[in-house]
This record gives structure tokens, C-alpha cells and sequence, in this order.
């Protein structure tokens, strides 16, 4: 299939891909719990006629395309957030408290588009469709919908894989692409400063475990500051504080919690060392501490030859001008623990309307996109699937 004939059927399936977009959206689903989402997606592939496996990876569906040979997975994440929807919308969320903020429902929509494309050619190899569940947080395990799609062999015999999000910042009818490391690892941290409790009016008797907390506060921004190569981003951020319940008394401990950000692996573990480092200043104020890290998704590095693809198919759709380069962010994706099985890259669509305000960012209470990128995200996966299988058989 020629690309114009990829993006001509493309805008005629706009509407079919808009109402799956606006059903996921009317009954979102937390993580590992996206039974209805996965019930529609499993329905529509049997109505394509392509096999689709369900429960894999808990409530994840994957579909298979075409014949053995050269294998390209295609990702989408079904997952929504507990947001309650201030949307006043046809298709606004009828669960309360529950919303897709973050466009999972229409990387839903496009991944089944791109499905549609793809049943109505010979393909030179097999085609994965996988929809994953459980993107934005992990299980009792700490395992999230990436890791439990790769227990289930969702990636077995995968030769690369490609995902997409959307990016409320990014004008319709364009998208970004980057090489090399483009989302962070995020890891986590929950410290406890101890101390000893007492009256607050006789400090001098106990040991003040907010006090060393504020001193260990201010120490932890110094090591991004002086401590890490300046040419190498990352971020410390405390984003909780517990310690104490009344004015006048002064608690035996503190919690800090917080999140770990680093583009580079040796940063990572500079990171992780440094941290602990900044808390002995308990030790030296009389108090001690305790340190938890917990190890979350990778650095998300995109290989260079499947960026390329994306870049020249979208190229090729919407135009040199209209193709931008990802720079690297801090934000995280567990599309990189499947990109750590095969060569993989991810790139951002663009959902910015030119006709209508909406906000510019996603996990927020008012996100929505606009919907005439949809058929351009679907026309996008199912050409660089076919570029890929046709470049492979050659």
C-alpha cells in the first residue's frame, strides 16, 4: 500500500477511530483493571479478522498480523487516572473520579486504526499489536503493565517496537522524534529522619527530626547543583513531608518521600550515592536516618534506526516542515522496559487545536485533544510498520 493510500484510508476510518476513542473515554479503567477497554479492543480485532489473545499481562490484549518473519511491535497503553473529569463534553467521563487525562484512550483508538489499515494488505512479516494495561503505576509486585506484558512473552520474538503519545503542546498535524536517551529513569525514595520526641518548649531534651529534615531539604538541591555534571540533567524533588501531630510537641521521626530523575546511568547511581551521603548530616546533628530506594522505569533511549523510520514515514504524511525534534525530558515511560527487549523508539504526536483552547498539559482535570489527529497517529503506526517489514525483507 502506497502512503497516500495509507493516509487517504486514514481520514475515511476518522470517525470509526474517533467513537472507539469517545467510548474508552466515557468508561475509563485504572491499571490492571481495563476489562471493559479490553473487551472492545479484543472485539474489534476478531471483527477484523486478526487473532487477539486476552489476559495477557493481567487485562492487556495483543493481536497478531501477517505471517512469520521479520516482527514489529506496535504499543498502545489503555490505562486512565484517578482525575475526576471537569469536562462538559458528549463523551465526558461517566465514572466518578476516574478519567483519561493523558490520551491513553486515543493511543487506544489509533493503535486499532493502524489494526484496520493493516488487515487490508499482504503483510512481509507479522505485526504485534500490543495494548497494554497498567502504564501509570505498577501492581503489589511493583511490576507495571510493560514488565507483566513481557512475563506473558508478549515480546518474545520481536525485532523492534514502536509507541506513540500524545502532546497537548504540539500543534496538530506535527510530531517529534529524538534519538538516544529521551525520558528519564524515575526512581523513587522515602527517607525517615530519626530523632528524639519531646515538649516543644524544651527542645534541648530530644533531638528535632524537622529541624534535620530542613537542613537535609536544602542539602539535596546542592547535589544536582554541585555535585552532578552540569551537561547531564537530572532532579531531586521531595514531594512529602510527614512528621509530627501537634503544635507543641516535637515527633521522634520524619518522613520525606520523593522521586529520582536522571538521563544517564552513571548519573543514576552517582544519584542514589549521593543521597544517602546528604542524609548522614542526621547523623552529624545527633539524630540517624533510614534510606529506602526503590528502582523504577529506565532511561527510555530510542535507537536511532527506528527514529529514523518514524522520521522518514511522517516526513513522507505530514510534510518535512511538521516533523520536530524531541529533545530529551524528565518525564518517565515503561515503554522502555519493551524498548530494552528490542530496538524501539517513541515519538509525540502532536493534539494542539488551532480552533479551540484546551490546556497544555496532561494529568490535568480539563485535558482533551483534538480528535482530527487521530486518523494522522493511526496512518503514522501502520506505515512505519510496513516501511519496517518491506526495509527487512530486503
Amino acid at each position: 500500500m502506497q502512503n497516500e493510500a495509507i493516509m487517504d484510508q486514514a481520514q475515511r476510518l476518522q470517525q470509526r477511530i474517533v467513537d472507539l476513542r469517545r467510548r474508552i473515554h466515557r468508561r475509563p479503567e485504572l491499571g490492571f483493571r481495563e476489562v471493559r477497554t479490553s473487551r472492545l479492543v479484543a472485539d474489534t480485532l476478531k471483527e477484523l479478522g486478526i487473532e487477539a489473545k486476552t489476559g495477557i499481562g493481567k487485562t492487556g490484549v495483543v493481536g497478531y498480523l501477517g505471517r512469520e518473519g521479520p516482527t514489529i511491535a506496535l504499543r498502545a497503553d489503555m490505562d486512565a487516572l484517578a482525575i475526576e473529569e471537569q469536562n462538559d463534553v458528549p463523551y465526558a467521563s461517566e465514572v466518578p473520579g476516574v478519567m483519561h487525562a493523558c490520551g491513553h484512550d486515543a493511543h487506544t483508538a489509533m493503535l486499532l486504526g493502524a489494526a484496520m489499515l493493516l488487515s487490508k494488505v499482504e503483510l512481509a512479516g507479522q505485526v504485534r499489536l500490543l495494548f497494554q494495561p497498567c502504564e501509570e503505576g505498577t501492581d503489589e509486585e511493583g511490576k507495571s503493565g510493560a514488565m507483566r506484558l513481557i512475563d506473558d512473552g508478549a515480546m518474545d520474538g520481536v525485532d523492534a517496537v514502536i509507541g506513540l503519545h500524545v502532546d497537548p503542546r504540539l500543534a496538530t498535524g506535527s510530531i517529534k522524534v529524538g534519538e538516544g536517551a529521551v525520558c528519564a529513569a524515575a526512581d523513587s525514595f522515602r527517607a525517615t529522619i530519626i530523632g528524639a520526641g519531646c515538649h516543644g518548649a524544651y527542645p534541648h531534651l530530644g533531638v528535632d527530626p524537622i529541624y534535620i529534615s530542613a537542613q537535609v531539604i536544602t542539602a539535596l538541591q546542592s547535589i544536582v547543583s554541585r555535585r552532578v555534571d552540569p551537561t547531564s540533567p537530572s532532579v531531586i524533588t521531595v514531594g512529602c513531608i510527614q512528621g509530627g501531630t501537634m503544635a507543641n510537641v516535637i515527633p521522634a521521626e520524619v518522613e520525606l518521600r520523593g522521586t529520582i530523575r536522571s538521563l544517564n546511568e552513571e548519573v543514576r547511581q552517582q544519584l542514589w550515592q549521593e543521597l544517602r551521603t546528604v542524609l548522614e548530616t542526621s547523623r552529624a546533628l545527633g539524630g540517624d536516618f533510614s534510606l529506602e530506594i526503590k528502582e523504577g522505569y529506565p532511561i527510555l533511549v530510542n535507537d536511532a534506526a527506528v527514529a529514523g523510520l518514524i522520521r522518514d514515514v511522517s516526513t513522507e504524511f505530514l510534510g518535512p516542515q511538521n516533523v520536530h525534534e524531541e529533545l530529551p525530558e524528565m518525564g518517565a515511560e515503561d515503554f522502555a522496559i519493551l524498548s530494552s527487549r528490542a530496538p524501539g523508539a517513541m515519538f509525540s504526536l502532536g493534539v494542539k487545536s488551532a480552533d479551540r483552547e484546551q490546556p497544555l498539559r496532561i494529568h490535568s482535570p480539563s485535558f482533551d485533544l483534538d480528535e482530527e489527529a487521530l486518523p494522522l497517529g493511526s496512518a503514522i503506526l501502520a506505515g512505519v510498520a510496513l516501511k519496517y517489514l518491506a526495509e527487512s525483507t530486503s
